[in-house]
């Protein structure tokens, strides 16, 4: 849980959605890890507190909250908790998504809303409730704020059976551009990550599958990435080292998507 000095996070606060799991708990860990308080938010209380209890372990400072994104009210009450831990959190990292599977004619309108909300109204609130409290807090001083959302490389690759999924994670790219728009003045970079397909406890089965070995098959370097793969992209986004990077979508893919 180390970090190099360019991408020192002390004094920093970091709210990371979706940490339950996957690439939000290793987003916690590396964030940890480089310094910074980190508020881990998930719907999902036990493996929350696993991996808290890790990180203060390792001489880190966490602390969990309960956050639906979905919920303004949840959104609002993790905020308050994260506040009163450790003040105003100025680095927000929306990672919380949802994927519904299956063939574009057979998804059902309840999936459908289910993941426009999660993966669209849940980015909007996570960013906009943490950027009214940057900016009530001073951010064009202190130009330290900092939102990363997690996108993907389906926002611009096309890929079958992806149909809602792809377009909320279009949507996010246009999104976060616009957020970045708005804030430029105030301190606040907004910026997006877009991953290509990440081995995960959730995607084994698949992959180990023939269907899945057979996709991997398809890209150009013929693998799936790792998680650390996107560790630096995170760090250097949160970090001062890119005081002069907003608004801009990091494909970090492996190539996947050529």
């Amino acid at each position: 849980m180390t970090a190099a000095p360019v991408f020192d996070l002390a004094g920093r606060v970091a709210l990371v959605t979706g940490a339950s799991s996957g690439i939000g708990m290793r987003y916690g860990r590396i964030l940890a890890g480089a310094g910074a308080k980190v508020v881990l938010a998930a719907r999902s209380g036990d493996r929350l507190e696993a991996l808290r209890t890790e990180i203060v372990a390792a001489g880190g400072k966490a602390i969990t909250v309960s956050l639906d994104v979905t919920d303004e009210t949840s959104t609002i009450a993790a905020y308050d908790a994260a506040e009163a831990a450790f003040g105003t959190v100025d680095t927000i990292v929306a990672n919380a998504g949802m994927n519904a599977q299956g063939p574009t004619t057979e998804l059902s309108v309840a999936d459908f809303d289910e993941t426009v909300a999660v993966n669209l109204r849940g980015v909007f609130l996570t960013a906009r409730e943490g950027a009214k409290r940057m900016l009530a807090a001073g951010s064009r001083e202190r130009q330290t704020g900092r939102i990363v959302i997690t996108a993907s490389m389906a926002a611009i690759a096309i890929e079958p059976g992806l149909a809602v999924y792809s377009g909320t994670k279009a949507g996010v790219v246009q999104m976060g551009k616009v957020m970045a728009r708005d804030w430029v003045r105030h301190g606040i970079n907004v910026n997006m990550i877009c991953p290509g397909y990440i081995r995960t406890g959730i995607n084994d089965a698949w992959f180990d599958a023939p269907g899945g070995a057979k996709q991997i098959e398809r890209f150009p370097r013929r693998r799936l990435m790792e998680e650390s793969d996107l560790d630096v992209a995170l760090l250097w986004l949160c970090s001062d080292a890119s005081r002069a990077v907003t608004g801009t979508a990091v494909m970090v893919d492996d190539g996947q998507s050529l």
